[in-house]
């Protein structure tokens, strides 16, 4: 992986993968408008980090779990989203499998 910290580079693939542009997505956060597009692109460069609350909400926003922005593997990231993603009946059956692995 590169050294831009984790939750630059997947909260920059979230956004594009949602088909949001920075501005809407912070917006859809609940950042200002006026500084929406500004602070996203600040997070996705990794110049700031959004703060754990910030992170939560762009997250709800996305459809993400926040774990997946922390993942710093791109694997790990993929099973993150992936399990997010399935209803309640296969997330206990992932797990078990997981589990006897």
């Amino acid at each position: 992986m590169s050294n831009a910290p984790p939750v630059s580079k997947r909260l920059k693939e979230a956004r594009i993968a949602s088909g949001l542009s920075q501005k809407q997505l912070g917006i859809a956060a609940g950042i200002d408008e006026f500084s929406a597009s500004a602070r996203m692109n600040q997070y996705e460069k990794g110049k700031h980090t959004p703060d754990f609350l910030t992170l939560k909400n762009i997250a709800k926003a996305l459809g993400y779990p926040t774990a997946f922005f922390y993942a710093d593997d791109d694997s790990m990231a993929n099973v993150i989203a992936t399990y997010h993603k399935l209803s309640k009946i296969k997330k206990g059956i992932a797990t078990k499998y997981i589990e006897n692995l």
